[in-house]
């Protein structure tokens, strides 16, 4: 496991979403005003892994400023959302209150979780650009561990590490595949707004495929179901375009690369 040789990435990281939200909240990729009438945030893919989540306490890792933990709230569960962006929980819970909602927000790194949380949950779940921000899976996936009840599902749906080997164009490989380093960028604009006044030193990891699963594996979870998807269900990549509602590919490679991986384990 590649460790950081960054000791304040979580500073740094932390600075550059906290300056993300303002931006995002007031973007057409959020689309609040839509989500506020009642607009799911979640993707197929993701509500077709969960089920009916009725009833059940479901947690929440790295969930920005809570549109689906929200949305969660909204289909029966009872939902607890975790970010370590102050002001991305500060908004979360705006809007849990502004809904009527009674959904949880803990502000910390998820690393540090137990040390806020001492819960069990029928469904730990997170999705789509987050692990990259994690230099430690096993650590990672000893969260998701520790907040399960046995029985309980891992739902986690995330951008094919395939995906992040591209250059800024998203057209030819340059990164590595394999997790042999950190990614030290200086990053401007943000995926809702690639020209928005924003300027940011991010620090993040590409953990292929076998990271991720000897992690959760390592830590006794079984996996149930192993999924790959030829799409991106988000227009957040330069040069997509939209091929089918809520499903979109890169100009430069079609359906011949992959977007988005899927996977269910069970504690």
């Amino acid at each position: 496991m590649k460790q950081p040789n960054n000791g304040n990435f979580l500073d740094l990281n932390k600075q550059a979403w906290n300056d993300k939200v303002a931006v995002h909240f007031q973007s057409d990729f959020y689309n609040m005003p839509a989500f506020l009438a009642g607009q799911t945030s979640l993707q197929p893919i993701e509500l077709a892994l969960l089920g009916d989540v009725k009833g059940k306490k479901i947690l929440h890792l790295q969930c920005h400023f809570g549109q689906d933990t929200l949305s969660l709230q909204r289909l029966g569960a009872q939902a607890t959302g975790v970010d370590f962006s102050e002001k991305a929980i500060e908004k979360a819970r705006e809007v849990n209150t502004q809904l009527g909602l009674n959904a949880q927000f803990i502000c910390c790194d998820i690393y540090t979780l137990p040390a806020h949380l001492n819960e069990q949950f029928d469904i730990v779940f997170t999705s789509y650009g987050t692990i990259g921000w994690l230099p430690d899976l096993d650590k990672w996936a000893g969260v998701v561990q520790h907040f399960l009840k046995p029985g309980g599902q891992f739902v986690f749906a995330e951008f094919h590490p395939f995906i992040w080997t591209l250059d800024d164009t998203f057209e030819k490989i340059h990164y590595h595949y394999f997790n042999v380093e950190e990614i030290v960028e200086n990053v401007s604009g943000t995926y809702t707004d690639r020209d928005a006044p924003l300027q940011a030193k991010t620090i993040s990891w590409n953990h292929p495929l076998s990271e991720v699963l000897t992690a959760l594996m390592q830590q006794g979870l079984q996996l149930t179901s192993f999924l790959e998807y030829d799409y991106s269900p988000y227009n957040c990549f330069p040069g997509m375009t939209e091929f089918a509602p809520h499903q979109f590919r890169f100009n430069s490679h079609g359906s011949k690369v992959p977007y988005v991986y899927a996977l269910t384990a069970v504690k």
